[in-house]
């Protein structure tokens, strides 16, 4: 089966990071033919690390000779050598790029999250798909090792009937990293900001494991002086099931514990972290193996069996729009001090 001819647009720190290297573990599914980017300096500098990248996992020396550069969309959207298209572009700018590639008619692999709010996604749901076009929106979290097992054991009844849950992160944005750097993440420029672009990672994490969220309640602060807007979350949530949970997030302050989920049931509780989860059942405790963190590769992987065998995929549209809800409830039941 010939590889999937894929352009990168976007040159920002995911797509070196998270992407790039991703997709050419993938070398044989994917070939990264292509890059975009608005000025022709950050896309000669992906299309750079696409070359020493690969050589350094490939017998075969890669140039950059062999990744096309571009600085107009519409030109690298009309080329009839490429099959899809990755686009990694920060949120305030990414929607109109996105319907753009999906009227093009090319199989889209969009970040997350969908867009910046609701309406916005439900406008670009709007833009009809051709027959056999795969689109997948970005969520790594669907396909971690520890949570998709995590939810495994939850229908499998490993702990009985789910009664609570209780999920904490804290991510601490230190002044002078790479993402602090990424002003768009740390202001109003879009709703809800770090709290929106995190969130929809947990929001996932807790409907895929949990179930559908049917009520929140919430307050938010800025407790960091170095953000402009709040940047830590609680939140209350009733899920359509009857489970009674909690979210905690702050990105202001950390934690040595980092991030975890809890979860109860009538006969037992699980506890989640990146790569690690314990059972307790009828009092004793055991740990459940765990592939490494690489949701991203997963994805990919599932992007192009989507586009190669038909396969379903886990990143829908329609999953990605419920993810920006939660969130949207979140941070709008704490504006107005009522539930939604």
């Amino acid at each position: 089966m010939d590889p999937i001819r894929l352009a990168i647009i976007g040159a920002g720190i995911f797509a070196h990071d998270a992407h790039l290297p991703s997709l050419l573990n993938l070398q044989g599914t994917f070939q990264i033919a292509a890059v975009y980017s608005r000025t022709a300096a950050s896309a000669q500098a992906l299309a750079t690390a696409v070359a020493e990248l690969a050589s350094t996992k490939s017998a075969e020396k890669a140039t950059t000779a062999d990744v096309a550069v571009y600085t107009d969309l519409a030109s690298l959207l009309h080329t009839p050598e490429i099959d899809a298209v990755d686009v990694v572009l920060p949120i305030p700018v990414m929607t109109p790029v996105v319907a753009q590639a999906l009227e093009s008619g090319k199989h889209v692999f969009s970040e997350k999250p969908i867009a910046p709010d609701v309406a916005t996604a439900q406008q670009l749901m709007t833009h009809l798909q051709q027959p056999g076009q795969q689109w997948m929106v970005g969520e790594n979290w669907r396909y971690e090792s520890a949570y998709v097992q995590a939810a495994q054991l939850v229908r499998d009844g490993a702990i009985g009937e789910v009664k609570t849950c209780h999920v904490a992160f804290h991510l601490p944005m230190a002044e002078g990293s790479k993402y602090f750097g990424t002003t768009w993440r740390r202001s109003d420029e879009f709703f809800g900001g770090m709290l929106m672009d995190g969130g929809v990672h947990h929001a996932a994490l807790l409907r895929m494991v949990i179930g559908e969220v049917a009520s929140v309640t919430a307050q938010m602060a800025n407790t960091s002086a170095h953000f402009a807007m709040p940047e830590t979350l609680s939140a209350t949530l009733a899920f359509a099931n009857g489970v009674l949970g909690s979210y905690f997030v702050s990105y202001g302050w950390g934690s040595p514990w980092g991030g975890e989920l809890h979860v109860t049931g009538t006969s037992g509780a699980l506890r989640v972290q990146r790569g690690k989860i314990e059972l307790v059942q009828q009092g004793e405790t055991r740990q459940i193996p765990c592939a490494k963190f690489d949701g991203v590769e997963q994805e990919f992987a599932g992007f192009a069996a989507a586009i190669q065998q038909g396969v379903p995929h886990r990143n829908t549209a329609e999953a990605a729009l419920q993810d920006v809800a939660v969130v949207e409830a979140m941070i709008r039941s704490a504006q107005t001090g009522k539930q939604q």
